[in-house]
């Protein structure tokens, strides 16, 4: 993974194509190209028999331009940085920024790639893309542009959450659980049927040990740890796709007021129905008798000297 900073200033994390994916990717446009050379010398070879054969060796120098330099730039400017081969392969050609392979990007790649590979025979990107971080080869740094992988690899499935365990881990506290832990115990799930029995007990103890330091309250008693493990990330998973979803609810506009269906009334009015619980809520409010009328001479007292009036 390599992180890339798009126009906006915002980080996006993208898969670096590795340098194998790569060297099947060339090595497919490649044959692609040596095919359509050869039917090409082959058509004008016969056809400098009827032809001027000054015309017929310029025709031969315009296809192999036109297949080694322009078979690149076309087929990477027109799908957006996808030749045959890195379509194959499920690679990209993108900006450093992120964004889209351009034409000028694409042509810069296509003339340091014939020097690159058809007169030093791929030496000089070998070399750079194992010295550069992001496998860069020459025409890569030239144009500013970088190989990505657009298949992600298969990821095994979330883990489910124990059903003796569900209550409890409602009540977890798992603000101090790491993002790292949690990867942790998540590739430690993923790969549990694969590992020796004692592997994964001892594992298992270590990994659940560092997650019960962090997490609260611990464990039920007797419960081993891929289920304390499973339990906990479940949890965190199920809270995670809350927050989003509340997150990615549409704000209302300003000025509206929300609906608020089986609400208590407004402050001083009195239910319609006489004060049952509506769609099982509380009791609501009930208004207050009104006070005792105060007997004839009676008048209330007067301001304090602080200038707050005294309780009736």
């Amino acid at each position: 993974m390599s992180e890339v900073v798009t126009g906006e200033a915002v980080v996006v994390e993208v898969r670096v194509a590795q340098l194998p994916s790569r060297a099947v990717a060339y090595i497919i446009d490649w044959v692609l190209q040596w095919a359509v050379l050869i039917v090409a010398y082959i058509l004008l070879s016969n056809a400098s028999i009827v032809t001027d054969t000054a015309l017929a060796r310029g025709l031969v120098i315009l296809f192999t331009v036109l297949v080694i330099v322009g078979y690149p730039v076309i087929f990477e400017t027109v799908s957006r940085g996808r030749s045959l081969g890195k379509l194959a392969l499920g690679l990209r050609v993108v900006g450093d920024d992120g964004g889209p392979e351009r034409f000028r990007q694409a042509l810069f790649r296509g003339l340091a790639g014939f020097v690159e590979f058809w007169i030093f025979f791929g030496a000089p990107a070998l070399i750079t893309s194992l010295v550069n971080e992001k496998g860069k080869r020459l025409g890569d740094i030239f144009a500013g542009t970088m190989v990505i992988g657009e298949r992600a690899p298969r990821q095994a499935p979330p883990p489910a959450m124990p059903p003796q365990l569900a209550a409890w881990a409602s009540s977890l506290e798992l603000s101090q659980l790491s993002d790292d832990l949690a990867n942790t115990a998540r590739q430690y799930l993923s790969r549990w049927h694969q590992l020796a029995p004692v592997t994964r007990h001892e594992m298992g103890v270590r990994i659940a040990e560092q997650v019960s330091a962090r997490v609260a309250p611990p464990p039920p008693p007797g419960v081993p740890p891929h289920a304390y493990l499973a339990a906990v990330l479940a949890e965190r998973r199920r809270r995670e796709e809350i927050r989003l979803a509340q997150a990615r609810r549409p704000a209302m506009p300003y000025g509206t007021a929300p609906q608020n269906y089986g609400a208590a009334p407004a402050y001083g009015t009195a239910p319609a129905n006489g004060g049952a619980p509506q769609h099982g809520g509380a009791p609501q409010w009930q208004p207050r008798p009104a006070p005792e009328a105060r007997p004839a001479g009676s008048e209330p007292a007067g301001p304090t000297p602080g200038g707050f009036l005294p309780p009736v």
